[in-house]
């Protein structure tokens, strides 16, 4: 049987003090939002829950946004916060569903064995009326050692390859008028567009109320852009974020093996190896 990516909040709530389940905030804004979010966790969240920093447990050498940090610093960063290899993790962000996935992602690609996404995230928590902390957690050091997974990442080299070879479908998760390249993308110095023969999925289309929908109406989402659900995908979007959200989407319809482009449209709209296979409009 297919085992959901996805938790429902009344199925959280009910492993809120069970040994071995571990709750992460993994709330992140964009820059222009201007929010903190660890003062907002810090403000409330779900009892127990550790804060996941993405722009702090990254690589800070690639002078791209949050980009997967190393093996052993993912397994640092995640062992200080009291995770540890088997536990149930439960991921879940302020917005409902957005950065949650992201760190879902991180969780997959280092080899956690059980890591949901809580589908509503904190908005959908709240609205139930559940418990809310706030300030720090104290936790004892976890056992986590990180084994990438390199088949759920594709760097630029890989993604040249792909586009000019056409080995997977290329699906951005980016607004459509980001993607057609009408609007100046929110981050200086990027062109404008998409990578050439890529599909347009906004993941804001896969959510209502700060969550994913059934999965037939996921896949038929999917199927109506044209991706063709029986070949390689690889999701994209503008740093890595956001194309979690289309490949926890395509998880829950069975696609677990679905890649991301990590570097994301902060890599290729910046790179002059790629400013030939950038394409507008539709």
């Amino acid at each position: 049987m297919h085992h959901s990516p996805l938790i429902s909040v009344q199925d959280a709530a009910a492993l809120i003090d069970q040994p071995g389940t571990v709750f992460i905030d993994a709330s992140w804004h964009m820059p222009a939002e201007k929010r903190d979010p660890h003062a907002e966790y810090l403000a409330g969240h779900i009892p127990g829950a550790v804060f996941f920093d993405i722009d702090a447990i990254a690589d800070q050498t690639s002078g791209l946004p949050h980009t997967l940090a190393s093996e052993e610093a993912f397994g640092a960063a995640v062992s200080a916060l009291g995770v540890n290899q088997a536990n149930t993790i439960i991921v879940y962000d302020s917005a409902g569903l957005f950065s949650a996935a992201r760190v879902w992602w991180n969780f997959r690609v280092a080899g956690a064995s059980d890591v949901r996404v809580l589908n509503g995230g904190l908005p959908a928590w709240r609205a139930l009326g559940l418990p809310i902390s706030s300030g720090t957690e104290a936790k004892e050091p976890g056992q986590f050692t990180a084994q990438y997974n390199q088949d759920l990442v594709r760097s630029f080299e890989q993604m040249l390859k792909t586009v000019q070879n056409g080995d997977a479908q290329v699906v951005d998760a980016r607004g459509g008028a980001r993607f057609r390249g009408e609007v100046v993308e929110p981050r200086a110095g990027l062109k404008s567009g998409h990578i050439v023969g890529s599909r347009s999925v906004p993941f804001t289309d896969l959510l209502s109320d700060g969550k994913l929908g059934p999965a037939a109406e996921l896949k038929a989402i999917f199927e109506n852009t044209g991706v063709n659900l029986t070949r390689p995908i690889v999701t994209s979007c503008g740093s890595g974020v956001t194309a979690a959200v289309l490949a926890l989407a395509l998880a829950v319809i069975g696609r677990d093996d679905v890649s991301i482009y990590d570097g994301s449209w902060s890599e290729w709209g910046g790179r002059m190896e790629s400013s030939g296979l950038i394409a507008t409009g539709e």
